[in-house]
């Protein structure tokens, strides 16, 4: 499985991640301007791979390559969707995780999606400490192109928007 969102709806992930209930403005708003995208990755060659396919796509990107620089560039760009390693150097994503949706209001309500080479064994952890879903870097394939990263990108958005579009209505 290349992508999976955890199972939770998105008026209890807004609501235990405080963030307040949305007017259909509100969502229509985000459904039209969601693309700005913070990735959060320490490898080079996958850095800079996903940061070439987002550009190309027309995604709005910037990256951080340590949890600390992450959670600066959180606040200072407020992105609509950050990827996030779980292996960090300086910080670890479970910690940025924590960070992002504990304690700090500002960010508190920008879905995080967890980029992992490891096994998804910890996904309840990861959903109780905020996670939107998963995305397993091995079935990226970067090394041979980048539409199955576009591809879940674009899946990952579109769930979210419908997901905001499902609670407004």
């Amino acid at each position: 499985m290349l992508f999976r969102i955890l199972n939770l709806p998105i008026d209890r992930w807004e609501s235990r991640n405080g963030i307040p209930a949305r007017s259909r403005d509100d969502s229509r708003a985000m459904t039209m301007t969601m693309t700005k995208i913070l990735l959060v990755e320490d490898s080079k060659f996958l850095r800079l791979a996903t940061e070439r396919a987002l550009a190309r796509a027309g995604y709005e990107t910037s990256s951080a390559v340590d949890g600390e620089e992450a959670l600066r560039v959180a606040r200072e760009k407020m992105p609509d969707l950050i990827l996030l390693d779980m292996l960090l150097p300086k910080m670890s994503g479970p910690d940025v995780l924590k960070a992002l949706k504990e304690e700090d209001a500002l960010t508190r309500a920008i879905p995080v999606v967890v980029m992992t080479g490891l096994s998804q064994k910890n996904a309840a952890r990861l959903e109780q400490d905020g996670a939107f879903g998963f995305l397993e870097k091995s079935a990226l394939e970067l090394d041979k192109g980048s539409e199955k990263l576009l591809t879940a990108v674009e899946e990952i958005l579109d769930k979210l928007q419908r997901a905001v579009r499902t609670t407004m209505a």
